[in-house]
């Protein structure tokens, strides 16, 4: 359910669905219904399995340590530094980017952050605390 989380623009909505669905299937896998009115830490109890949104957000949080680390020129870190030359913006708030869930983890010098490793997963706790309490 997880597979190319790493590039994923985490959103409140995302988040939800994301949520949903594993709920969903955790009752699925114990062969419970929504009329049965069992609560949700029960069944995640019985499961034993790990919150989709936390393991999401780790996968991002060292995707995003491993992008900024390399310096070979492809177009994964090509793109992060990218601007676009259009020139105008829309009417409205802007779109969530890729990055934006970091940069408020973090800040916005998250990218000279990452050159240090053990710091950089330190602060993993913070981009996974972050989305546990929005969901």
């Amino acid at each position: 359910m997880t597979y190319g989380a790493e590039t994923w623009t985490l959103t409140k909505k995302v988040v939800h669905r994301l949520k949903v669905a594993q709920r969903a299937m955790e009752r699925a896998m114990l062969g419970l219904s929504l009329l049965d009115k069992i609560p949700n830490v029960e069944i995640r109890n019985r499961t034993g399995i790990t919150d989709i949104v936390q393991r999401a957000a780790a996968l991002k949080w060292n995707w995003a340590g491993h992008i900024c680390r390399r310096e070979d020129g492809r177009w994964s870190r090509v793109i992060l530094d990218w601007q676009p030359r259009t020139g105008h913006r829309s009417i409205g708030r802007p779109p969530a980017r890729w990055r934006d869930d970091i940069v408020k983890a973090v800040g916005k010098n998250w990218m000279q952050l990452t050159s240090n490793r053990p710091r950089w997963r330190a602060n993993e706790e913070a981009l996974v605390q972050q989305w546990t309490e929005i969901g």
